[in-house]
């Protein structure tokens, strides 16, 4: 009598001893032209498409995002340079203008002495 299944404690009459829930039904006995299977196939492929579009999509957003600031250092660049060239030509006019005057200031200086 040893062979039968029965509880021995109290506590196991919440066990199921005829572990009919270990095994698992699978529905994958359908063929390759089984009109569900290729749904279920087309339905992944299509939502990793729409994945991969997204990603596209956010790439795209990035990279024209990234052409705004480009074109916005480069005309700051521009005007920067142009800025810089007109205060290397009005420090040019100020040296001149300073040789200038330290020539008079030598003349009147010669004319006051003599």
């Amino acid at each position: 009598m040893k062979d039968k299944r029965t509880y021995t404690n109290i506590k196991e009459y919440g066990e199921d001893m005829s572990y009919e829930n270990d095994t698992s039904i699978t529905n994958e006995d359908r063929g390759p032209g089984d009109l569900t299977l290729l749904l279920e196939q087309h339905q992944k492929e299509i939502w990793a498409w729409k994945q991969k579009e997204m990603e596209w999509n956010r790439t795209l957003n990035l990279l024209e995002g990234n052409k705004k600031i480009v074109e916005e250092l480069s005309s700051k660049l521009v005007d920067i340079r142009k800025f810089n060239q007109n205060l290397e030509a009005e420090i040019k006019n100020l040296q001149y203008d300073n040789e200038t005057y330290k020539e008079e200031i030598k003349k009147l200086l010669a004319e006051k002495h003599k």
